[in-house]
């Protein structure tokens, strides 16, 4: 019963923290969650002991356990490093899937751009997180699958703006987006490299200057604050 519990709160966590339920930055109350999951301290802190090793919390000692960062230094890590490993993990999806992670990744899409017709900007994260957590797993690769998770994490976080069309024109780049993913699954059927390098570049761009809007620092801490300003 315990380990349906924990594996509970971790989806949920999981969920919140992606979905910006939880935002960036945030400190997680160890009684409220206890309470809301029904664990005690002691698996409620493994359950973040593991969120933390795949990069959803940080912890340090005597600051609590806190969601991980979006500051401009995290977010300018990502947007030098995002393209590099994308590409990577691309060609050797292409190179390595196999039919049933095809199976997996059409499946993926077939949801995905259901959302989008049914207009579920959350929805359309998530599948969009699975589809290229999908590709990682086809690459295959243990040194470059930990980096794509930890991107995934913050990508899937500010792709809520992407997905969340104000205008005509924004609404396109969300269905060009869509076809890309179309493109990319034929590209690794046919085991083209090049192609699926080049489509995968191209996804990155169509989203990287909408996706920037998301970019600001954590919420200043009003302790914090309020030394700095008698100082």
């Amino acid at each position: 019963m315990i380990i349906n519990k924990k594996h509970a709160c971790h989806e949920a966590l999981v969920h919140r923290i992606l979905s910006l339920d939880i935002q960036p930055g945030s400190t997680l109350d160890e009684t409220l969650l206890s309470e809301e999951y029904g664990l005690s301290r002691t698996p409620l802190r493994e359950v973040f002991q593991k969120l933390a090793g795949d990069g959803y919390l940080s912890q340090t000692e005597n600051r609590g356990t806190k969601v991980s960062s979006m500051d401009l230094n995290s977010m300018r890590n990502f947007f030098q490093s995002a393209p590099m490993i994308y590409a990577a993990i691309a060609r050797l999806a292409a190179e390595n899937a196999s039919v049933q992670q095809l199976d997996d990744l059409k499946s993926t899409q077939l949801q995905f751009r259901r959302a989008g017709e049914e207009s579920e900007t959350q929805d359309m994260a998530m599948y969009n997180h699975r589809f290229h957590h999908i590709m990682g797993e086809m690459a295959g690769n243990p040194y470059l699958t930990p980096s794509l998770n930890r991107l995934l994490i913050d990508h899937t976080r500010m792709s809520q703006m992407f997905y969340k069309p104000i205008n005509s024109k924004e609404r396109l780049l969300v269905w060009e987006a869509c076809d890309q993913h179309d493109a990319m699954i034929e590209a690794i059927e046919k085991r083209d490299t090049s192609a699926i390098v080049q489509l995968t570049i191209a996804h990155w761009e169509l989203s990287r200057d909408r996706i920037e809007k998301f970019v600001r620092p954590d919420p200043l801490d009003m302790d914090i604050g309020l030394q700095e300003a008698g100082e």
